[in-house]
């Protein structure tokens, strides 16, 4: 053989060890994807389950606080029941009780401890106020989360002539001095006392006197606002809220009434044990107000044109009526009172930053009609006593279910007919989660507000129902919802595959790692259009036929159910989200994977 030959055979030998190498790799690499895709659906079974395991322990405690409940708390054969009556009405001016706050008000009198949950609007406050006034001796202490609405509630308070006051860091030493010193006064006609939990966390000297008070006999119940602040399940989870959780071994005897408008099961039975008052009686009424319409609207894109629908709304569909938007930012409060005040519509700015002066101001015109409408952030409206309030515009979404609910409830609660509506914008998800992502919640509670505004079938009564745990009917709706009121051949939307469009994202997505770049969610869905930067198109990626709000719909859809992801990068100016494969990116991958999305390409 020549050496020709031989060199001929050795490089035919290494041909074929090289492509056995690279075969071998392919096949090493293939099992490796088909072992993540399994992984991936382990884990997700194993979520399910845990979950189902959680669920089931916390029913169990749920059922011990419910056997509470088997006890009629609404009659009115308590020692207290003729007092009470009289008290309601020469002191209130209210002639009868609504859904559960005779219940509630007889358990806690009784010394027992109570979480009340119910709608905004519902009347909780008056729970523990006509308790605190009917008290011969005692104070109520009242814990809520903002110094606004305890200003509010004192404002009604004294209307009435009851003698309440609140504590916090603003005050001066001489009020300070004086209602320490009510305190612990057997002599003082004070009832109810208003402090922060940051207060009561933070200031030993108000602990010293409440101790004191105690031992006087002077202590009667403490009442807690917002009362899912506490867990870190909350969607407004807030640290001093767990102070709270020493009251109990400091003031043995004396119950707590937590109260709240929005908290699943999960969120109730983590208060109880924070609050050590697991098992206590758990009132809860029914989330469902028949009097609010529920409606979602695509938001454009174009400031003119979104300026132009919410002026064609305030003129005409709302015309003379009395209402509430929301914001994200006090930015954005301050520039849409300005916008439409250019379009001749009389609205007033509201916000933390604004001189309590200049505040009150804006407040009295519009609950006197001057202003048709209060652009606010979400903190204005807690507690606010205005039956007529017409419509709520969530010029943004919210950043929960729950939150949603408690800003939309403040619409109808003199239980006429009124909307409350969602100006929906896939961008303003990403506006939203660079402020939420570093709770702990704030992410999944942000996905599911975002999936209220994708679906576009579903009854939006039922969607709040199944994320409160509540058992609903088609029929409770009442065509009160804009899909329920759609005639029934415009309400199926098709169900579609869209994993071939996560697979075409994932290759923009691909391209521009390679380049070095990160995607926004507005340059990934450009560069799937084929427009912005020529970097970062795919020549094989199609161009969708179907319309940007679709395409939107399905990134969010993709992100809702973990094939995409947030990638969350700080700036020296502000955190930026962009957007990756997400931890099922794996199953996608896989030809034979569907992700299925009920909504019709247009």
């Amino acid at each position: 053989m020549s050496i020709s030959d031989t060199m001929t055979n050795v490089i035919t030998m290494n041909d074929e060890c090289q492509v056995t190498e690279e075969d071998e790799i392919a096949a090493i690499d293939y099992e490796l994807q088909q072992i993540e895709n399994e992984l991936q659906k382990l884990q997700d079974r194993k979520k399910l389950l845990t979950q189902r395991k959680d669920k089931l322990r916390d029913d169990a405690l749920l059922r011990k606080s419910f056997s509470l409940s088997k006890r009629n708390w609404s009659t009115e054969d308590f020692a207290w029941s003729a007092k009470l009556r009289k008290t309601l009405k020469e002191v209130f001016k209210i002639e009868e009780l609504r859904e559960l706050q005779l219940p509630t008000m007889n358990a806690i009198m009784s010394k027992e401890d109570v979480i009340l949950i119910m709608p905004t609007g519902g009347g909780k406050s008056l729970c523990y106020q006509l308790p605190a006034v009917m008290s011969k001796d005692g104070i109520t202490v009242v814990v809520s989360p903002l110094i606004s609405l305890m200003e509010d509630q004192l404002h009604g308070l004294r209307k009435v002539d009851v003698k309440a006051n609140m504590l916090c860091a603003k005050m001066d030493k001489e009020s300070v001095k004086t209602i320490m010193g009510a305190l612990v006064d057997k002599s003082s006609p004070l009832k109810l006392i208003y402090v922060t939990p940051e207060y009561m966390a933070k200031s030993n000297r108000f602990m010293n006197k409440l101790q004191k008070a105690y031992e006087l006999g002077r202590l009667e119940r403490f009442a807690i606002d917002e009362v899912h602040c506490c867990s870190q399940w909350g969607h407004d989870f807030r640290p001093d809220y767990k102070f709270l959780g020493v009251l109990k071994s400091m003031f043995p005897g004396i119950p707590i009434l937590g109260l709240t408008a929005t908290a699943p099961a999960k969120i109730i039975v983590d208060v109880q044990k924070i609050l050590d008052i697991s098992g206590c009686l758990v009132l809860r009424a029914s989330f469902n107000r028949s009097n609010l319409y529920y409606e979602v609207r695509r938001k454009p894109a174009e400031k003119e044109t979104c300026l132009a629908m919410m002026e064609n709304l305030l003129k005409t569909r709302f015309n003379g009526k009395s209402g509430i938007i929301y914001t994200t930012t006090i930015k954005d409060a301050e520039q849409l009172t300005s916008d439409l005040r250019g379009r001749g519509i009389k609205v007033g700015c509201y916000h933390a930053m604004l001189e309590a002066d200049y505040r009150s101001e804006v407040y009295s015109k519009w609950m006197s009609g001057k202003y048709q409408a209060i652009i606010a952030t979400i903190a204005f409206g807690l507690g606010i006593d205005k039956p007529d309030v017409r419509f709520v515009i969530h010029h943004c979404l919210s950043k929960s279910m729950e939150n949603f609910y408690q800003e939309s409830g403040r619409a109808g609660r003199d239980g006429k007919k009124s909307v409350c509506l969602v100006l929906y914008r896939l961008a303003d998800t990403f506006k939203l989660s660079t402020m939420v992502f570093q709770d702990k919640v704030g992410l999944q509670n942000l996905y599911k507000m975002l999936a209220y505004c994708l679906d576009r079938t579903s009854c939006r009564r039922s969607l709040i129902a199944t994320h409160f745990e509540e058992n609903w009917k088609v029929t409770d709706c009442a065509e009160m919802c804009d899909h329920c009121r759609k005639p029934k051949d415009d309400r199926n939307a098709k169900r579609i595959d869209v994993a071939q469009y996560c697979r075409q994202l994932y290759q923009i997505i691909t391209k521009a790692v390679q380049n070095e770049t990160r995607l926004t969610a507005l340059k990934l869905v450009d560069a799937w259009y084929g427009k912005g930067a020529s970097s970062l198109r795919v020549s094989n990626v199609p161009v969708p036929t179907f319309t940007r709000e679709t395409a939107e719909a399905i990134v969010g859809h993709l992100l809702i159910n973990g094939y995409l992801q947030e990638d969350f990068h700080f700036s020296p100016y502000s955190t930026i989200s962009y957007l990756k494969r997400g931890p099922k990116s794996g199953l996608a991958l896989g030809n034979d994977h569907e992700i299925l999305f009920d909504y019709q390409l247009c």
